[in-house]
């Protein structure tokens, strides 16, 4: 008979199997336990990668090269990571400052701002991290005893983290609750919105923050829809938007490979009641009020932004900071990812990074 595990003996209990996903390899959120568990596994993060992928419970940084070279981070430096996130731009940016700079982060989600922080203590440079947002920005320099920040940088996209864990809401790949909080002090839920505003108004927004070509059917359909029964999960809201598109959820599924790559027809919908819910642009917004006069002199601020609404906000501050001679430079055109990146991380492909530099 073969002897229990250490674990069984410790806790006294049977050894029991874990449960096995269907197929050859996992599809749910829940079953990548081994992407999960990156430090038990570690080499599961590479082979993911390979495949296109990115492992379940991390994030793939978007263009680090092309921040880098933009905002030019050198020893000794301060540098306020506005969206911390994973850590994947902020571990490279304390490379580059060293244990003479100093790392000034923030984040809404405050586990993964706790995960982050155990992370990036590795790397040995003084860092203080926030569980705030970042329009708060300019509050933190007196509490942190500075005068100014060397650099500023904020990331506007989605965490993967958030993206593929389904119960947070985010998903309309995968049902889960229809929430899409970053922070769960805030009180609406998308679900509240969905159920609370006009047709009008979902209408309105649906055309002017995504761009949505099908904006007035689409708030129709919501509005019918919730008359008889509350949208309250992720894919009740996606068979809503597909019925408007004429698809199925197997239709979409089972479209034809030149196709896997197009833009998912309940995407755009998504991203408006995710910006309303966190009130995205309103905190960008006060970012870009605030942030050049937290620079120092010669300080640079780098944006990257990931839909038309964010990078028009972002273009005009930098363009009106030229002009009133707020800031000496600024990129003339967004740059782009690379062909390259966007073929190993799709999810970069609407990434625009634009950025300004003050006198």
């Amino acid at each position: 008979m073969p002897e229990p595990s250490d674990h069984s003996q410790e806790s006294g209990q049977p050894h029991r199997r874990r449960k096995r996903y269907s197929g050859t390899h996992p599809k749910q959120f829940e079953e990548r336990y081994k992407e999960l568990a990156w430090d038990k596994y570690p080499d599961i993060q590479q082979h993911v990668r390979e495949q296109g992928r990115t492992p379940a419970g991390t994030h793939v940084s978007i263009m680090v090269a092309e921040v880098l070279e933009a905002l030019q981070p050198r020893a000794g430096e301060i540098v306020a990571d506005c969206t911390l996130g994973y850590g994947g731009h902020a571990a490279e940016f304390m490379k580059r400052i060293g244990p003479a700079g100093r790392l000034i982060g923030f984040d809404l989600d405050a586990g993964q701002l706790e995960r982050t922080r155990q992370r990036l203590a590795e790397l040995g440079v003084p860092m203080s991290l926030h569980h705030s947002n970042y329009a708060g920005l300019g509050n933190v320099l007196a509490g942190e005893g500075i005068e100014g920040y060397d650099v500023i940088f904020a990331d506007l996209g989605l965490s993967s983290m958030q993206i593929d864990d389904p119960s947070r809401g985010f998903s309309y790949k995968q049902d889960g609750p229809l929430d899409m909080r970053m922070d769960e002090r805030i009180r609406r839920t998308a679900a509240d919105l969905v159920d609370s505003l006009s047709q009008e108004e979902l209408s309105e927004h649906l055309l002017e923050l995504a761009d949505e070509p099908d904006h007035e059917r689409i708030a129709a359909a919501i509005v019918k829809r919730r008359q008889s029964q509350r949208i309250s999960r992720t894919l009740d809201l996606v068979d809503v938007v597909l019925a408007i598109k004429g698809v199925t959820r197997r239709e979409w599924s089972q479209r034809p490979a030149e196709q896997q790559r197009d833009l998912h027809p309940a995407a755009r919908t998504f991203q408006v009641l995710r910006i309303l819910v966190n009130d995205e642009l309103g905190s960008l917004r006060q970012l870009l009020r605030i942030a050049p006069f937290c620079l120092k002199a010669g300080g640079r601020m780098g944006i990257l932004t990931f839909h038309s609404g964010e990078d028009r906000l972002v273009e005009r501050a930098f363009a009106s900071g030229l002009q009133d001679g707020t800031f000496a430079a600024l990129s003339e055109q967004p740059v782009r990812p690379s062909p390259q990146e966007v073929a190993a991380n799709p999810r970069a492909r609407p990434a625009r990074l634009r950025w300004a530099r003050r006198p």
